[in-house]
């Protein structure tokens, strides 16, 4: 999987949808963001945030 950063990568459209709803659209908005903040969010799963990190660490980056 290859990811850009100046998208998000693949994951359910409910995932997607709570990121949008808390500002997030491209994936390098999110590093350094806590896991567990994610987690709060209404529709982000454990497989969606693993999708996330994975992305991330292509490019040397992680969420908090």
């Amino acid at each position: 999987m290859t990811s850009s950063l100046d998208s998000l990568p693949k994951i359910g459209a409910p995932a997607t949808r709570a990121l949008h709803g808390a500002g997030y659209t491209v994936l390098r908005q999110l590093a350094g963001v806590p896991r567990g903040d994610l987690a709060k969010l209404h529709g982000m799963g454990p497989k969606a945030i693993g999708i996330l990190q994975a992305a991330l660490e292509e490019h040397g980056l992680r969420l908090g």
